[in-house]
């Protein structure tokens, strides 16, 4: 599998050297231009990787709204044509509808039908879907714990940067309608949800289901610079690699609040997260299993792939890893410390892995490529549980086919259950 990976940068100092000395060789003001040119965008690239998102692109046109007939004609795109219900957000991300299945597929359009929106467009959102132009797919159905009518408490959890809000939601007290389960009545059983890069922890809402009717709380925590939870001092992202000290934070607030037994579910930057508390964490003996939804098992891969959509050019993106992983470096991005992409890479340290893993991932992702996954449940079938996904994108596989998610973690869930 290693041969299907992406190629890896090389070492940061002869980055550094290799620049040096191509201007030294060539010498010239074009030369020195094209040089700075080269480490300005570097330098952009690099501060892109670890700058949280402050913004959200509208990137679907609209090309009709039919109320009386409950449909949306949107443009199509690699997401717009993907079976599923999904919200779509618009007016600068201040409303929300939510779509449903593909109708008709266009060579350059989809109509969708339109979930929960009044025909007669009595409703703000539907009077303001008309009007709409363009807007975004998202993957959050539900956008608070009262969309799955379920009870739940705002709780905050001491991290070492202050007080970081999350949401509980006891295993136990209410019928599941989602799986069509009953919640069982054991409530030492934790689930900890960990979201995404960029998103928040009403990402982690649509796993709720389907954990409360295998007898689990549920934990959905923030994390640093992610808007709910404290920033740290640069703001930055540290891509796990500092993030998840607030894992480990939620799991002692878990083990005082009477957990015996967690897992860990991470989605997309949040694997990362979950990654390294179960492998730097004192408190990772406490952890039964995780759970992977699109996760960054490896940086480097990842960042490579994107880069490669993006277009943007080797030596570019060689030089940008380069700045986000040497001290030398920090000034520039702002860091308070260098990242180690060796310590966020699981393929190369699946040997260290040694509790159960069920991996959720999608070979048409587009964002986060399932290579890095597939090497790792081929190197750990012992451990790993993995079964490939095709057509879901990205954290959309519940969205895409809920029946499906629903099954393999709850079958998943009674396999770690008989291990006992």
């Amino acid at each position: 599998m290693a041969r299907n990976r992406a190629p890896r940068f090389r070492p940061a100092r002869s980055t550094r050297q290799r620049a040096i000395l191509a201007v030294s060789l060539i010498g010239g003001g074009a030369a020195v231009f094209t040089a700075v040119s080269a480490a300005v965008s570097a330098i952009f690239v690099a501060r892109k990787v670890i700058t949280p998102p402050k913004k959200t692109i509208e990137d679907v046109v609209i090309y009709d709204v039919n109320l009386p007939a409950g449909t949306i004609t949107l443009a199509r795109t690699p997401d717009s044509v993907v079976d599923g219900t999904y919200s779509f957000w618009f007016n600068h991300n201040r409303m929300h509808v939510r779509v449903g299945e593909v109708i008709v597929r266009t060579e350059k359009t989809v109509v969708r039908r339109l979930v929960d929106v009044d025909p007669t467009g009595r409703d703000a959102a539907a009077a303001a879907l008309v009007s709409a132009r363009r807007g975004r797919l998202g993957a959050w159905v539900y956008l608070h714990p009262d969309d799955l009518g379920v009870t739940y408490e705002d709780v905050s959890i001491q991290t070492t940067l202050g007080p970081a809000p999350a949401w509980l939601i006891r295993a136990g007290t209410d019928t599941d309608t989602d799986t069509g389960g009953d919640p069982a009545d054991s409530t030492d059983r934790w689930v900890i949800q960990v979201h995404g890069r960029g998103v928040r922890r009403q990402e982690c809402l649509r796993a709720v289901p389907v954990f409360r009717a295998a007898g689990y709380t549920s934990l959905l925590i923030s994390y640093r610079n992610d808007t709910d939870a404290p920033n740290s001092d640069d703001g930055l992202y540290a891509l796990g690699a500092i993030e998840w000290l607030d894992v480990e934070a939620a799991i002692r607030y878990a083990l005082d609040n009477g957990a015996r037994e967690i897992v860990l579910m991470g989605w997309s930057m949040g694997g990362a997260l979950v990654l390294q508390a179960l492998s730097r964490s004192e408190l990772s003996h406490a952890v039964r299993g995780i759970v992977l939804e699109s996760p960054v098992v490896d940086w480097v891969t990842t960042l490579h792939y994107q880069a490669d959509v993006l277009h943007v050019p080797p030596l570019i993106r060689e030089a940008a890893l380069s700045v986000i992983s040497t001290r030398w470096s920090r000034r520039l991005t702002g860091q308070q410390e260098a990242i180690d992409f060796s310590r966020l890479d699981f393929v190369r340290r699946a040997s260290e892995l040694d509790k159960p893993i069920l991996l959720l991932h999608s070979d048409d992702d587009g964002f986060v490529p399932s290579t890095a996954s597939r090497a790792l449940a081929a190197s750990r079938p012992d451990i790993v549980s993995y079964w490939p996904w095709h057509t879901a994108r990205h954290t959309r596989l519940w969205n895409f086919h809920r029946e499906r998610w629903n099954a393999e973690i709850t079958t998943w869930l009674e396999r770690l259950h008989r291990a006992e």
